[in-house]
């Protein structure tokens, strides 16, 4: 087994099948952005659709959605202090990162649920129109894809704790920094397609 180990890379890379997992989950990540990029798409088509129903102008909480992308944008920021703690073989450090990172991504989910609320109160439905209905499919799919990230995180997090940092969890920790930077920029592109130009018309 040592003999497949090359010490000379970064934990994650060290064995044949970390770097094979690793290739892999880009490939997966690949088939995200085909998986966002239709959703944009479909918006991109049906955004003036209101059929009489509520607007952007009408419903966007625009302040507020400017604290769940700091939110989100921290984490990914606490994310990377986190691949750095595990390149320095800190585990309580990498820790301590991945959980404020998970708070964070916690905090903007909490928020998003909010916003999906409000919107609701203000009759803006997936029923009200092809906007809403497209809106809240792309916004929705991007928030299911956060709750998986932070709970797929707690499960490495308890692995961590359990049999330390060795290749397989260095592995599964950076697997997961790449997932949430992923998010992230999903998440500039939706703030950016969606609100801000909702926003300006």
């Amino acid at each position: 087994m040592s003999a497949n180990v090359n010490t000379s890379l970064p934990l994650e890379y060290q064995t044949h099948q970390s770097r094979m997992n690793i290739l892999g989950f880009w490939i997966f990540l690949g088939a995200e952005i085909v998986l966002f990029a239709t959703l944009f798409a479909v918006y991109a088509v049906l955004y003036q659709n209101y059929a009489g129903g509520p607007t952007h102008q009408d419903i966007i909480m625009i302040k507020e959605v400017m604290i769940q992308t700091l939110l989100l944008l921290t984490s990914s920021f606490t994310c990377g202090l986190a691949i750095y703690e595990m390149r320095r073989n800190n585990v309580k450090g990498l820790i301590s990162w991945l959980v404020i990172t998970l708070l964070l991504g916690a905090g903007f989910l909490f928020m998003e649920i909010n916003e999906f609320i409000h919107y609701i109160h203000e009759g803006a439905t997936m029923q009200t129109s092809a906007f809403l209905s497209s809106f809240f499919v792309l916004l929705g799919t991007h928030g299911a894809h956060v709750t998986l990230g932070i709970g797929w995180a707690i499960i490495v997090i308890i692995q961590l704790i359990k049999r330390g940092l060795t290749p397989v969890t260095a592995r599964k920790i950076f697997i997961i920094g790449l997932y949430w930077h992923f998010l992230d920029v999903v998440w500039i592109f939706i703030f950016t397609f969606v609100y801000l130009k909702g926003m300006v018309g």
